[in-house]
């Protein structure tokens, strides 16, 4: 099995965010749950795709963090589609199918990749701010904005804190917090701080109960605020949102999403290959 090493959401190497991409021989289908986590496992990267090509343009996605599968993963969608176009396996301007656990997804293969979203939910989680914002470290709770639990395919807290300062400096307890995110069926939480430059948001994104203190770059979770941002009346469709994600981890990313007017939500960005081999077991 070929495998690759890929830097998503960024176009220049060690930016973005690291995926693990694996390609499957044609014919032959998905090795064993166990097999794949131990695969993911082993290259220690938070998401690693196992790709199965079924057509010209249709593909199923599977993908495993060295805890267990997750139904998507932003990262390493963008991170498969750009390996399909790097290497000539899709040509420019195809949109392809992919058969994902969170449904069956159009991904737009261009100058970058533009992936679609599942449907956006406002999820009814019931989420105790005081208790967030404790597990969090947040020190300035004059927030407008509520907490919601919010999915475009994997469930996120949306956490507003006041600045971008406060967001870099947060204070997580780790433990708790994957603890709480077990409670409410979440992924984990997905702080932001609107702010005053290019970019719609500054973001971090904590998943400590899938063995992820923090990505440095999360399409699904991007997706997602781009829904909380309308839900709330920040934006308004259509609307073209850029978020900058992982300044604190020294791995800026820039995810960049779409709000298409009959509500759908496409995410993606550039990716980077960095390494490629062979899988010899």
């Amino acid at each position: 099995m070929r495998y690759y090493i890929v830097d998503a959401f960024t176009s220049e190497p060690f930016g973005g965010n690291t995926a693990g991409v694996v390609m499957l021989e044609d014919g032959i289908g998905f090795p064993s749950d166990a097999f794949m986590q131990q695969v993911a496992a082993e290259f220690r990267y938070s998401e690693t795709a196992f790709v199965k090509r079924h057509g010209d343009n249709e593909f199923t996605v599977r993908y495993f963090t060295g805890c267990g599968e997750v139904d998507l993963c932003g990262h390493a969608t963008v991170a498969t589609f750009g390996v399909l176009a790097q290497t000539g396996a899709v040509p420019a301007g195809t949109m392809c199918l992919n058969h994902t656990l969170a449904g069956d997804l159009k991904v737009e293969i261009a100058e970058k990749v533009m992936m679609e979203m599942a449907s956006p939910q406002v999820l009814p989680a019931k989420v105790d701010e005081e208790r967030l914002h404790r597990i969090m470290g947040v020190e300035d709770m004059q927030i407008n904005l509520p907490a919601m639990v919010v999915s475009t395919g994997l469930p996120d807290i949306m956490m507003p804190v006041q600045s971008i300062d406060e967001l870099n400096t947060l204070n997580i307890d780790m433990d708790a917090l994957a603890q709480l995110s077990k409670e409410l069926g979440v992924t984990g939480v997905h702080a932001f701080a609107i702010g005053d430059d290019d970019f719609t948001a500054h973001v971090r994104n904590f998943g400590p109960l899938y063995g992820i203190p923090e990505e440095s770059a999360t399409g699904t979770a991007n997706a997602a605020l781009t829904h909380y941002l309308h839900h709330n009346g920040i934006i308004t469709a259509p609307a073209v949102c850029r978020f900058l994600q992982g300044e604190t981890m020294g791995r800026p990313s820039t995810v960049e999403t779409s709000l298409h007017d009959d509500g759908t939500i496409w995410a993606g960005g550039k990716s980077a290959i960095i390494a490629a081999g062979e899988l010899l077991i």
